[in-house]
C-alpha cells in the first residue's frame, strides 16, 4: 500500500523511474537466482554462464607461500576476482604469512562437492574446505576432526580474498551498515602480537557491490560473524579480506557459509581479437586469433580496414573464418590478412569489436628495441644514480655493499649459505670491493649472478651480430651517475656489458670466484618500493657503533646486504662464459677489463676442471644451472674468443651429453659451429632436423603457434628463448627452419597471445602494459621496454594476465634478462626481414 500511495503523489517523471528501479530490482534477483545453474564439470571446477568456482585447483609453485593462485577462487564474468580461500592465521596475511600444506582434494560429482585436506604441521592442525553446490549457489564449510589448537584460538579463521582493482570505486553492505571500498588503504595494519588491523564491516551477511551485477556476491555465516579487512595496510599487495574466526572447542563443519554471486543471464565473454600492437612487415605471414567464449556461436566475418587521411576506414579483405578448434577454455578462429602488403595503418574488426590502429610498414621493428635499451636497462642499474630529464629514477644505491651472509642460512628470498662461508670472511664482516655494476635483477634489488652473466652474454651476442650502435644514455663512473636521453659518444650496448661485466668480474676480484648474489638481510628492507638509493645508509656496518652512530664511512645501522657466497661450480662457468665473451666486446672499448676478463675466464676454466669432484651446491637462486649446461657457455665462448682445441673438445663431448635437451642450448652449439670440425656440424645439423620435424606439431598445439608454458611463472621468457633458437638454426641451416617461426614470437610478445591483445613489452605498441612489476609498481605505473612475465595459465584451463593490478609477479614483474634477449629477438627479426627485401 505505501507504494500505490506514493504513486497517487508522484509525477510522470517519478512513475517512470519506479517503473525502471523496480525493473533493475527485478532484475538483480533474477541474476541472483542464476546461480541455480552450477554445474562440477568434468574440468572439476563448479561452473555456469558468468561465474566459475575453483576450489584448490592450483597449489603455490613453491616459490614464496602465498601467490594468490589456490584456494576457493571465483572467476566471475571472465575475471577472476576472488582467491586464497583457505584457513590462515591472519587476517591480513602477507607473501610470507605461514600457509597449510595440501594433503589431496576429493571429487564427488553424485554430491556436487569437492573436498580439499589440508595440514598445518607446526600446531599438528588438520582441517578440510568442503564447496558444494546448493539451489543458491555454492555452501563453504571448514571441517575439524578435532579442536582448534589452543595456540590459534583467535588466530586461525577462514578468509577468502576480493580482488582490491574489481571492486575500486564499489559499496559494500553489512547488514543495515553500508560503505565505499577505500581507493586507497587507510588504518592500522597488522603486526602479529603487537597491533591488529581494524575491520571495515563486522556482520552476518555482506554483500559486495550490490549495484554492479558483474561483481555482487552475497555471504552469509551461519556462525562466526565475517570480517572484512582491507589488506593493503599491511602490504600494498594486499586484498580486500572476508574472514570468519575459528571457533574454540569444537569440531565438524565450524565454519560455514552461503555464497551467492550474481551473473548476467546467458552471459557471454566479448571477441578479443589478439593482433600484433606493433604491427607488420609488409613481407611477413599477418596473423590475427579471434579468440572466442566456449558458447558464442555468431560467426560475423573479420574484416581488415584501413585508415584513411580523413578518418575513413576502407574494408581491404573481408571474410568468414573457420573454426580453428578449442584451447584451454576459449574456442578460437584465425583470420590471415598476409596478402595485404601495401603500407599503411590498419584495424581489424569482427562483429562488434573493433581493434586499434597497427601499422604495415617494412620499418615496423626499426625502433621497438629503442626503449628496452634506452629507459629499462639503465633504470634497472645498480650503484648509479639514474636520470631521466626532469626525474630521478633512484639515486647511487647499495654503495655500502656488502655484509658476508651467515652460515647455514636459508633466506627468504631463495638464496642459501651453506655450513661454512667458503671466503677467509667470517659471517656479518664487511666484503670490501663488491659496490661496483650489475642491474637491480626484476621488481627487487638484488644482484643475482645468473641473472647478471646472461644478460651480458645476450648484450654480447646483440653487439656481435648486428653492430648495434645506438647512443641515448650517458653513463659516468667518476660520478656514479647515468643520464638518459643524453648521448656520450660511447655506444650503449657497450656501456650496458660493461655495467653487469663489472659487477661479475668484482666478485673474483674480491673472493676469486662467482658467488650466487647479493641481497636484502632483512624483508622489510626486500619490500622496499620506490628509490633503492634510501634503503641503506650507504654506509659500511660496524657492530661497535651504536644504530644511530657513523663516523661517516661506517655506521652502527645494519642495513647492508648479505653476499651469499657458498661455492658453485655450475655459477662459476656461467660468469667465466660471459667474462669471455665481454673480453671481446669490450676489446678496443675498455681493454684493461676486457684483458682482466679474459685471464678471469681461463683461470675459472682451469680452476674448475683441475678438481675431482666440483661443487654443485644448489638451492634455489644460489644454483648456476646444470652443471654440463653453464660447462658448454664457458666451453663455448672460450672457444670463440681464443679458438683454442681444448675447449672445442668440451663442446664435442657435451653435444653428445646433451642431445636429449638440444632445444634447450640451440645458441651455443650453433654458435661453436665456425670453430668446430665438419662432422661436428653434421651432427648439429641431424638434431637441429630433428628439432625441425617437432616444429609443426609444437606449433599446432594452440593457435598462437609458439610454446606456451604453464607453470607458476608466465612464459615470454621460452617464448622469447625459442624465436631465438630458430633464428640461429634458420641462418645456419634455412632450409630446415624458416623465418616465420622467429615472428611469431615477436607477434606472441605484441598481443597475438590469449586474455587480452596487449604488448607484453611496456610503451612499445598502440596499447601495451602500462601497470607492471616493477620498482614503481606501487603507483600502477610501469617502466618503458620492460618485458612482463605474460600470460599465466591457471589449471584447469584458465590463461590470465591483469592489467588493473600490478602485483602478480608470476605474470607482471619484469625480470632485466628478459629485456636483454628482447633486444636480440628485435634485431633479429630486422635481420631476416631487411635481408629478404
Amino acid at each position: 500500500m505505501y507504494f500505490y500511495r506514493s504513486l497517487r503523489h508522484c509525477s510522470l517523471f517519478c512513475v517512470v523511474n519506479f517503473i525502471v528501479t523496480l525493473g533493475l530490482l527485478f532484475s538483480s534477483v533474477s541474476a541472483l537466482s542464476n546461480s541455480t545453474n552450477l554445474t562440477l564439470n568434468d574440468k572439476e571446477y563448479f561452473e555456469q554462464p558468468g561465474l566459475n568456482v575453483l576450489v584448490f585447483s592450483n597449489w603455490y609453485d613453491g616459490l614464496f607461500s602465498d601467490a594468490k593462485i589456490s584456494g576457493v577462487e571465483l572467476i566471475h564474468h571472465g575475471l577472476r576476482t576472488a582467491t586464497n580461500g583457505d584457513v590462515r592465521l591472519n587476517a591480513t596475511p602477507e607473501q610470507w604469512d605461514a600457509i597449510p600444506q595440501f594433503k589431496e582434494r576429493k571429487i564427488n560429482q553424485d554430491d556436487q562437492s569437492i573436498e580439499a585436506f589440508l595440514h598445518y604441521s607446526d600446531h599438528q592442525f588438520d582441517f578440510s574446505i568442503k564447496v558444494k553446490k546448493n539451489t543458491e549457489g555454492v555452501r563453504i564449510t571448514v571441517n575439524l576432526p578435532k579442536p582448534l589448537p589452543a595456540v590459534l584460538e583467535g588466530k586461525a579463521g577462514f578468509n577468502l580474498e576480493f580482488l582490491p582493482s574489481a571492486y575500486f570505486h564499489k559499496s559494500f553492505m553489512m547488514e543495515e551498515s553500508t560503505g565505499i571500498f577505500p581507493r586507497y588503504p587507510n588504518g592500522p595494519k597488522e603486526i602479529n602480537g603487537i597491533a591488529e588491523p581494524r575491520a571495515l564491516a563486522v556482520g552476518k551477511h555482506l554483500v559486495l557491490a550490490p549495484d554492479d551485477i558483474e561483481r555482487r556476491v552475497s555471504i552469509e555465516t551461519f556462525g562466526a560473524p565475517l570480517e572484512l579487512y582491507d589488506g593493503r595496510t599491511k602490504a600494498q599487495n594486499g586484498w580486500f579480506v572476508v574472514r570468519s574466526k575459528i571457533p574454540a572447542n569444537k569440531t565438524g563443519a565450524v565454519v560455514e557459509w552461503q555464497l551467492n554471486a550474481s551473473t548476467i543471464k546467458n552471459w557471454v565473454r566479448p571477441p578479443m581479437i589478439a593482433h600484433s600492437q606493433v604491427g607488420y612487415h609488409p613481407e611477413q605471414k599477418k596473423m590475427a586469433v579471434i579468440e572466442l567464449d566456449a558458447r558464442d556461436k555468431k560467426n560475423p566475418k573479420a574484416e581488415l580496414l584501413r585508415v584513411m587521411p580523413d578518418g575513413s576506414q576502407k574494408s581491404v579483405l573481408s571474410e568468414r573464418l573457420d573454426s580453428w578448434g578449442n584451447y584451454l577454455r576459449y574456442q578460437y578462429r584465425q583470420f590471415d590478412f598476409s596478402r595485404v602488403t601495401t603500407p599503411g595503418l590498419y584495424m581489424i574488426q569482427y562483429g562488434e569489436q573493433k581493434s586499434g590502429p597497427f601499422r604495415i610498414d617494412a620499418q615496423v621493428y626499426r625502433d621497438a628495441w629503442h626503449p628496452t635499451l634506452d629507459i629499462f636497462l639503465p633504470v634497472q642499474m645498480d650503484h648509479m644514480t639514474v636520470n631521466e630529464a626532469y626525474r630521478i629514477w633512484h639515486g647511487a644505491s647499495h654503495l655500502d655493499d656488502a655484509l658476508q651472509a651467515p652460515v647455514d642460512h636459508e633466506h627468504f628470498d631463495l638464496y642459501a649459505q651453506g655450513p661454512t662461508t667458503d671466503t677467509p670472511y667470517k659471517p656479518g664482516e664487511h666484503i670490501p670491493g663488491l659496490n661496483i655494476g650489475g642491474w637491480y635483477d626484476a621488481g627487487d634489488y638484488d644482484i643475482r649472478t645468473q641473472t647478471q652473466y646472461d644478460v651480458v652474454n645476450t648484450l654480447v651476442t646483440v653487439w656481435e651480430n648486428f653492430a648495434v650502435k645506438r647512443d641515448n644514455t650517458r653513463v659516468d663512473y667518476e660520478s656514479k651517475y647515468v643520464d638518459i636521453h643524453v648521448a656520450d659518444g660511447k655506444p650503449d650496448i657497450l656501456q650496458q656489458i660493461e655495467h653487469g661485466t663489472l659487477a661479475l668480474i668484482a666478485q673474483h676480484r674480491a673472493l676469486g670466484r662467482a658467488i650466487p648474489g647479493i641481497v636484502e638481510a632483512h624483508i622489510e628492507q626486500y619490500t622496499h618500493l620506490g628509490d633503492g638509493l634510501t634503503k641503506t645508509d650507504n654506509l659500511i656496518y660496524d657492530s661497535s657503533l651504536k644504530e644511530h652512530e657513523s663516523t661517516g664511512f661506517k655506521s652502527g645501522k645494519f642495513d647492508d646486504r648479505w653476499a651469499f657466497t657458498s661455492k658453485s661450480t655450475p655459477l662459476n662457468y656461467g660468469s667465466a662464459a660471459a667474462l669471455a665473451a665481454a673480453s671481446r666486446a669490450l676489446k678496443g672499448y675498455n681493454d684493461e677489463l676486457a684483458k682482466e676478463c679474459l685471464a678471469t675466464a681461463k683461470k675459472v676454466w682451469a680452476d674448475e676442471q683441475a678438481k675431482a669432484k666440483p661443487d654443485l651446491f644448489i638451492h634455489g637462486n644460489t644454483t648456476g644451472g646444470k652443471l654440463e649446461s653453464e660447462n658448454l657457455k664457458a666451453a663455448t665462448e672460450l672457444l670463440i674468443t681464443t679458438g683454442e682445441a681444448r675447449y672445442a673438445q668440451v663442446v664435442e663431448q657435451l653435444l653428445g651429453k646433451l642431445e636429449q635437451e638440444f632445444a634447450f642450448h640451440v645458441s651455443w652449439f650453433v654458435r661453436a659451429m665456425p670453430h668446430m670440425s665438419p662432422a661436428y656440424g653434421e651432427k648439429v645439423k641431424t638434431l637441429a632436423a630433428s628439432y625441425a620435424a617437432d616444429l609443426p606439431k609444437l606449433e599446432r598445439e594452440n593457435p598462437f603457434g609458439v610454446p606456451i608454458t604453464t607453470g607458476g611463472w608466465a612464459g615470454s621468457g621460452w617464448v622469447i628463448r625459442h624465436a631465438i633458437n630458430n633464428y640461429y638454426l634458420h641462418k645456419a641451416f634455412p632450409e630446415l627452419v624458416d623465418r616465420e617461426a622467429v615472428l611469431r614470437g615477436l607477434n606472441f610478445l605484441y598481443g597475438t597471445h590469449p586474455a587480452h591483445n596487449l604488448s607484453l613489452v611496456s610503451a612499445v605498441g598502440t596499447q601495451s602494459k602500462e601497470v607492471a612489476y616493477g620498482m614503481n609498481r606501487a603507483d600502477f605505473s610501469f617502466i618503458a621496454g620492460g618485458i612482463v612475465p605474460g600470460i599465466l595459465v591457471l589449471k584447469p584451463d584458465f590463461p590470465e594476465n591483469h592489467e588493473d593490478w600490478p602485483f602478480f609477479w608470476g605474470q607482471n614483474e619484469y625480470v632485466v634478462n628478459l629485456g636483454a634477449s628482447y633486444i636480440f629477438l628485435v634485431n633479429a627479426a630486422e635481420d631476416l626481414l631487411l635481408k629478404k627485401e
